[in-house]
C-alpha cells in the first residue's frame, strides 16, 4: 500500500500522521503486505519530511505489515545516517522494515539548498547506494566507521524511479526495483524491460524482482467515484503549477484542454469506479505487465472513502488474483 500522509484542507499535520496509521491497521487488518511513505518536503499536503519518525510511528501502531519508505532521497543525506535510522527501525521492528531509496530532491531547489544538500548530489547516488549497502554488512577487522545500529541487519533495499536510470542501477547491482508509474507512467514498460534484461544477480537479490504502482478510487457510483477522483487531480494541477496547497476537498472542476491532457497522461494509471471497474483495470494491469508486485495508492480526501477503497480492492481482487497485492 503507497499512503503519502496528506494534509487535508483545513486539517493539521498531527491528523494526517494519525490517520496513516489508521489506515495501515485497516490495511494490515486486510491482509496486504506492505505501507511504505515516501519523503517530501515543503509540500503544505504532505506531512512524511521526517520519513523515518513517521515510519516507526506507523510501525508502533501496527503489529504485521512491513512499513517502509518510498523513498528516501538519498541525496538529502549521508548514507551513513539513513542506515542508523533504519537500522535502529529494524531493531524496534525486526523483519518489518523496508528501505526504499530515490535520487530526485523530493522538493524544489530553494529547499534543496535549505537542506544543505549539494546541487552535484544526485551525481553521486550510485556510490551514495553502494555506500549504504556496505553500512548494512558485519563490521570488517579495521573498518572505522559502520552503522550502529545497521551493521550486520537484514534491511530489505530498494530502488525507486520514474526513469531508466534507476532501473539500470538496480539491475546491475542486484536490488529490487520499484517504478512510480503511478504518477510518472510514460517510461514504465521501457523501464521494466531492462531491468529486467540486464539484471545481474547478488548476495541480496538471485533473480528480478520489479514493484509497478498504481492509484484506486473505488465509489458507490462511478459519479461518487469520479467526484473523489478530483481531489488528486485538484493536487496534481496544483503541484505542476508550482503553486502545492493541501490536499483539497473534491469538488467540481473545468480543466483547460492542456490541463486535462496532463492528467490523462501523467494519471493513467488511475482506476476510478465501483470495486467491480476498478478491480477489473487493475487485473488487466497486472496482465499486460506481470509486475512481481504491485503497490496501490488511494489518494481520497475521505478518512472513510480511503478504508471503502482498501476494502474494495481487497474483497474484489485480493482474493481473485494469484499475486501478492501491496
Amino acid at each position: 500500500m503507497k499512503a503519502d500522509l496528506f494534509i487535508g484542507t483545513g486539517r493539521s499535520a498531527a491528523d494526517a500522521l494519525h490517520r496513516s496509521a489508521d489506515f495501515a491497521l485497516h490495511a494490515e487488518s486486510l491482509g496486504f503486505r506492505r505501507f511504505w511513505l515516501a519523503e517530501h518536503h515543503a509540500m503544505p499536503g504532505i506531512a512524511s519530511a521526517a520519513t523515518a519518525v513517521a515510519i516507526g510511528y506507523v510501525a508502533g501502531a501496527t503489529k504485521t505489515i512491513r512499513v517502509g519508505a518510498g523513498g528516501i532521497m538519498l541525496p538529502n543525506h549521508a548514507p551513513l545516517a539513513v542506515a542508523e535510522a533504519f537500522g535502529t527501525l529494524d531493531s524496534l521492528y525486526p523483519g518489518r522494515i523496508d528501505l526504499g531509496l530515490g535520487r530526485a530532491p523530493g522538493s524544489d531547489q530553494a529547499t534543496m539548498r535549505a537542506l544543505r544538500r549539494d546541487p552535484g548530489s544526485a551525481d553521486r547516488f550510485p556510490q551514495d547506494v553502494a555506500e549504504l549497502l556496505h553500512y548494512f554488512e558485519k563490521p570488517q577487522p579495521g573498518q572505522t566507521v559502520f552503522a550502529v545500529p545497521g551493521a550486520g541487519l537484514d534491511v530489505p533495499v530498494w530502488l525507486l524511479g520514474s526513469s531508466l536510470f534507476s532501473a539500470h542501477l538496480a539491475a546491475i547491482m542486484g536490488l529490487p526495483f520499484a517504478f512510480a508509474s503511478h504518477f510518472a507512467p510514460d517510461l514504465m514498460e521501457e523501464a521494466l524491460a531492462l531491468y529486467r534484461q540486464r539484471f545481474e544477480p547478488s548476495e541480496r537479490l538471485q533473480k528480478p524482482y520489479a514493484m509497478l504502482a498504481v492509484n484506486a478510487i473505488i465509489g458507490e457510483t462511478p459519479v461518487e467515484a469520479g467526484h473523489a477522483a478530483t481531489s488528486l487531480e485538484q493536487h496534481f494541477v496544483s503541484l505542476r503549477r508550482g503553486r502545492p496547497t493541501q490536499f483539497p476537498a473534491p469538488r467540481a472542476v473545468s480543466w483547460s484542454e492542456q490541463e486535462q491532457a496532463l492528467i490523462d497522461r501523467t494519471l493513467r494509471y488511475t482506476f476510478t469506479g465501483t470495486a467491480d471497474v476498478v478491480a477489473a483495470g487493475i487485473s488487466t494491469f497486472i496482465k499486460q505487465h506481470q509486475p512481481d508486485e504491485l503497490m496501490i495508492g488511494a489518494p481520497l480526501f475521505s478518512q472513510a472513502a480511503r478504508r471503502a477503497t482498501l476494502a474494495g480492492i481487497a474483497q474484489k481482487l485480493m482474493d481473485r488474483q494469484s499475486v501478492e497485492v501491496s
